[in-house]
C-alpha cells in the first residue's frame, strides 16, 4: 500500500501549492479506488476488442489509438463501479478492504457521494466525445447495472453476483467495439461519415462531397469550383448539354449495421432537373472497418409529354482533388507515370481537342520519363481486365512523408456497357468513374419516359503507406477489392436502400465448360443482353453485363449473376469469329445444369493466309503495343499522341504488304488513312494525300492451291472505325460517308464494296486507341480471279474522304485493322 503514496506524491510535487495537493489526494484516493477491479476491468475489455480484431482487423496503424481507447474506458468502467460500491459499502470494506479510502481515511462518505455524481454524469460525456455515442450508451448501461445490483435494491446473493459479472462482459464487448463505431453527424452546413481512420464530408449547399481525409491527411484540398470536390456525380443528359445536380437536392442521412456485425453510414444525394423531369441520385457508403466510399449512381426520366428527350451523352464520377499532394497516375499494372506539373500545363502548346504538347519542359519528369504530350485519353483503358486505377502521391508532399492512394476499383462491372471490348478515361488527375460515354464509338442509350437505372456498385479506395512505400504496393492493395463476390454480405444489407440493385436472394453462379477450337489463346465468356452484340447492349434499361477469362481447361465461372436470359459469346485470341447463343436462361434454380459449349471456328474453306492476329485489335501492327522506347516508362507507341507517326515518311510508297515475307509490326500501318490529315496535326501544315487510301497486299498462289477450288471468301474483321458520324452513334445523316465504303479490288477481275454502317463509328486511332467498335465481312468471289503465281488486293478507302469537325481533330476518315484472312474452296 506504501507505493502508492510515495509514487503519486513526486508527481503531484510538480503542481503548485494547493493544485498539487488537490492532485496527490485525488491520485491516492483513485489508485486505491481501483486497486480491486481495475486490472480484472482491463481483461474484460481486451477481450472484447480481440474479438473484434479476429472478425475484422483493424490496419496495424488504428492499433494504437484503439489500444489507448480501450485502456481509458477500462479504467472509466472500473471507476464508475467502484465509487459507486465504496460509498454504500464502507462499512463491510472496514473489515475486508481497509485499504480503499473511506476505511483509510482518505474520503469521507460525502466527498464519495459527490465524485459518484459528478462521475457518473461526466464520464459519459468523455467517453462520447472519445469513441463516440455508442460507447457513451455501453456506459449508461453499465451504471444502471451497477445501481441495480449494489445500490437499490441490491440483491445480494450468488444469482445476481454472477449475473452481473456477465453484464460487464457485455456491455464492456460492446463498449470495445464501439471504439471503432462509425460516426455520421449533421449541422448546418455539412453532413459527415466517418471511422477511426477514414472521414467524408458532403456540402449541404451542392450535394457533393467537399473533404476526404485520412489517417489526418487532407487527400482533397480547398474547394475551388469544380475542383476540390468528388466523388460527385455529373451528366450530358439536359436539352441544353451538361448538368451537374446538387443544387437542390435532398440529402439522406443513412445509418445501420451490415449482416456480419459492421457499422455503415451512408448519403443519398437525389436531384430533379425540374423542366424535363430527370433525376439523378448518387448512393455512397462508408464501412467501420474501410478507408473508402462504395458508389452507386441512378438515373430517371418520368415524362409522357416528351418521350424521346436525348441520350444519355455522359454519366460519370469524378474525384477531383485540389492539392499538390497527388504526383502520379495509375491507369494499369503497365501504364503508369508521374504527372504534369501545373506550370508545364498551363503554358503548354495544344495540338489538338484535349492534347498538349510539353516537350518544351524537359525538366518536367512526365516529359523526361513518359512522353512529350499530354492526353487524358493516353490514360484511358480497356474494361476487360480491368481492376483498379488512380493517383499516388509518394510522400513528397505529405504531412509525415507517408504515402497515399485514391483509386476506383472494378469491383463490379455489370452496370457499365460495351462489354469487355469497351474502353474508357480513367484518371488525368481526376480520377473517373465513367458510367456511361460515347468515347470511342460507345453506344450511349436513349433517355426515354419510363428510363430508370442503377450503375454500381463500384468503390473509391483510399489507402496509406509508410514512407517509399511504392506505388505499386499501394495499387495491388486496391486491385484485391476488384472482385464480385467481395463485400457481398454489405451489398445485400444495403439493397433496401438502393432502388435496382438486387441482392444475393436474386443472383446465381454461372459456371461450365467450353470445348475450345484449335489455337484459341485467351478465350473469355460473355454473358449480356439477349439478342444483342455486347458492344451495343444499351437499348433494354435492364441490361446487364458479366464476362470471364476462361482457363486451359476450358472452365469459366461468373459469380453473382442475376437471374434472367442472356446472349452468350464467346472469343479468342488467334480464332476468327465469334460463337453466340441467345436465350440462355440463368437461374438459381438451374445453377447446377451443364453449361457446357462446343465452339467450332468458322470455315469457309482451306485456310491460304491470315494477316494480324485475330483479336479484336490493331495492336499488332506498327505504332500499336510496341514500347515507345524513347521514354524510360516505355508506354505503348498507340496510346501517343498520333502526329508524331510520320505516314508519308514512313511509307513513301504507300502500303505494299507481300504476305509471307512482310512484317505486321513494321510494314502495316496501326490506321488506314483516307488521307493523311494536317489538322490537329502540329507538325504538318499541309494533308497528304499520295500513296495513302489504298493499300496493297499481294500473296503468292501454287497451282496445288487452286487446283479444284471454286470459291474464295477473303475475310476482313474491322477493330476501329471513323465515318463522318464519329462518336455520334445514332444520328443518321446525308452525308455519303456516314456509312463509309470500304472496297477491295482482286487482280483487277473482281471489285466489291462494303459499307460500314455509321453505328460502327468512333473516334479510335486519333484518340489513342486501337480497340473500338469492332465488325467484320466476308467477300465471296469466285476462285477462277485468282491466278498461279503473284496475286494483288487493293484495299481502298475513297480519296480524300473527310469529315467536318467542330473541334480541332484529324478531318480524315480511317479503319483499324484487327485481322485478315483468305480461304479457298
Amino acid at each position: 500500500m506504501s507505493r502508492y503514496p510515495s509514487r503519486w506524491t513526486k508527481i503531484a510535487h510538480q503542481f503548485p501549492g494547493d493544485l498539487a495537493s488537490l492532485v496527490s489526494t485525488e491520485t491516492k484516493i483513485t489508485c486505491r479506488l481501483l486497486r480491486s477491479n481495475a486490472w480484472f476491468s482491463m481483461r474484460v475489455f481486451l477481450a472484447g476488442l480481440c474479438g473484434r480484431w479476429l472478425s475484422s482487423p483493424p490496419p496495424v496503424a488504428e492499433m494504437p489509438g484503439l489500444l489507448f481507447k480501450v485502456g481509458m474506458a477500462a479504467v472509466i468502467y472500473a471507476y464508475v463501479f467502484d465509487i459507486a460500491n465504496q460509498t454504500t459499502s464502507a462499512t463491510e470494506d472496514a473489515i475486508n478492504k481497509p485499504h480503499r479510502p473511506i476505511p483509510a481515511g482518505l474520503l469521507s462518505t460525502r466527498g464519495g457521494y459527490w465524485r459518484w455524481f459528478l462521475s457518473w454524469v461526466g464520464l459519459p460525456m468523455f467517453l462520447a466525445a472519445l469513441s463516440g455515442t455508442d460507447a457513451a450508451v455501453s456506459l449508461v448501461g453499465w451504471e444502471i447495472w451497477t445501481f441495480f445490483c449494489y445500490v437499490w435494491p441490491k440483491f445480494n446473493n450468488c444469482l445476481m453476483r454472477n449475473t452481473f459479472t456477465a453484464a460487464l462482459v457485455f456491455l464492456t464487448g460492446l463498449a470495445s467495439q464501439s471504439m471503432a463505431a462509425l460516426k455520421t453527424g449533421e449541422n448546418s452546413t455539412h453532413f459527415t461519415l466517418a471511422n477511426d481512420r477514414f472521414a467524408v464530408a458532403m456540402a449541404k449547399s451542392n450535394g457533393q462531397i467537399v473533404d476526404v481525409t485520412l489517417d489526418g491527411q487532407d487527400l482533397l484540398g480547398p474547394v475551388n469550383g469544380n475542383s476540390g470536390k468528388g466523388p460527385y456525380l455529373d451528366c450530358s443528359c439536359v436539352p441544353s448539354g451538361f448538368w451537374t445536380p446538387g443544387s437542390s437536392a435532398q440529402i439522406e442521412l443513412l445509418n445501420g449495421t451490415d449482416s456480419t456485425g459492421t457499422a455503415y453510414g451512408g448519403l443519398v444525394m437525389t436531384d430533379t432537373y425540374k423542366p424535363t423531369n430527370q433525376t439523378l441520385s448518387q448512393y455512397l457508403f462508408v464501412r467501420e472497418t474501410e478507408t473508402g466510399l462504395h458508389a452507386f449512381s441512378r438515373v430517371t426520366y418520368f415524362n409522357a409529354t416528351t418521350p424521346l428527350l436525348r441520350d444519355l451523352g455522359e454519366l460519370r464520377t469524378l474525384w477531383r482533388p485540389n492539392t499538390n499532394l497527388w504526383t502520379n497516375f495509375s491507369t494499369s499494372d503497365g501504364n503508369f507515370g508521374p504527372m504534369p506539373l501545373p506550370s508545364s500545363q498551363s503554358n503548354a502548346i495544344s495540338v489538338q481537342d484535349a492534347t498538349s504538347y510539353l516537350g518544351n519542359f524537359t525538366n518536367d519528369p512526365y516529359v523526361s520519363q513518359y512522353s512529350d504530350y499530354f492526353t487524358k485519353y493516353t490514360l484511358a483503358e480497356n474494361w476487360r481486365t480491368h481492376d483498379a486505377h488512380g493517383l499516388f502521391s509518394d510522400g513528397s508532399k505529405s504531412l509525415d512523408g507517408s504515402t497515399f492512394g485514391a483509386w476506383l476499383v472494378h469491383n463490379t462491372r455489370e452496370t457499365y456497357y460495351g462489354g469487355p471490348l469497351h474502353s474508357d478515361l480513367v484518371v488525368d488527375g481526376i480520377v473517373y468513374n465513367y458510367l456511361v460515354s460515347g468515347h470511342y464509338g460507345a453506344p450511349m442509350p436513349n433517355l426515354t419516359h419510363g428510363f430508370d437505372r442503377t450503375w454500381g456498385p463500384q468503390f473509391y479506395y483510399f489507402n496509406r503507406g509508410d514512407p517509399g512505400t511504392t506505388l505499386a504496393d499501394l495499387r495491388a492493395d486496391a486491385a484485391q477489392y476488384a472482385d464480385p463476390e467481395w463485400n457481398d454480405d454489405f451489398y445485400d444489407s444495403i439493397a433496401k436502400h438502393v432502388p435496382n440493385f438486387l441482392p444475393s436472394a436474386k443472383r446465381t453462379t454461372f459456371e461450365g465448360k467450353v470445348n475450345l477450337p484449335k489455337g484459341a489463346q485467351n478465350p473469355i465468356i460473355v454473358l449480356s443482353e439477349n439478342e444483342q452484340d455486347f458492344q451495343l447492349n444499351v437499348f433494354n434499361t435492364k441490361s446487364l453485363q458479366y464476362w470471364a477469362e476462361i482457363d486451359q481447361s476450358g472452365s469459366y465461372r461468373i459469380p453473382r449473376v442475376v437471374e434472367g436470359t442472356y446472349r452468350v459469346t464467346l472469343y479468342a485470341d488467334g480464332v476468327f469469329g465469334w460463337f453466340i447463343r441467345d436465350n440462355v436462361e440463368i437461374s438459381r434454380a438451374r445453377a447446377k445444369k451443364n453449361n457446357t459449349f462446343t465452339w467450332r471456328e468458322e470455315s469457309a474453306g482451306k485456310e491460304i493466309w491470315r494477316v494480324g492476329v485475330p483479336d479484336k485489335s490493331a495492336g499488332e501492327y506498327l505504332h500499336g503495343y510496341a514500347p515507345d522506347t524513347s521514354k524510360p516508362l516505355q508506354p505503348e507507341q498507340y496510346r501517343i499522341y498520333w502526329g508524331i507517326y510520320d505516314y508519308p515518311a514512313e511509307f513513301p510508297d504507300g502500303v505494299n504488304f507481300h504476305v509471307g515475307k512482310s512484317s505486321e509490326a513494321r510494314d502495316l500501318n496501326y490506321i488506314h488513312w483516307s488521307f493523311f490529315p494536317s489538322k490537329g496535326n502540329h507538325l504538318r501544315s499541309e494533308p497528304y494525300y499520295e500513296n495513302t487510301n489504298n493499300w496493297t497486299i499481294t500473296f503468292d498462289l501454287s497451282k496445288q492451291q487452286l487446283r479444284n477450288t471454286r470459291t474464295a471468301t477473303f475475310t476482313v474483321q474491322i477493330a476501329g472505325t471513323k465515318t463522318t458520324n464519329g462518336n455520334d452513334k445514332w444520328g443518321v445523316t446525308d452525308d455519303p460517308y456516314s456509312n463509309l465504303p470500304w472496297t477491295v479490288n482482286v487482280n483487277g477481275r473482281y471489285e466489291s464494296t462494303w459499307v460500314i454502317p455509321y453505328w460502327r463509328s468512333g473516334s479510335c486511332g486519333v484518340r489513342s486507341a486501337v480497340a473500338c467498335q469492332n465488325v467484320e465481312h466476308k467477300f465471296v468471289f469466285p476462285a477462277s480471279h485468282l491466278r498461279q503465281g503473284k496475286n494483288e488486293f487493293v484495299l481502298s478507302l475513297p480519296y480524300n474522304a473527310s469529315s467536318v469537325e467542330t473541334a480541332v481533330l484529324p478531318d480524315a476518315l480511317y479503319v483499324q485493322y484487327d485481322a485478315l484472312r483468305l480461304e479457298l474452296k
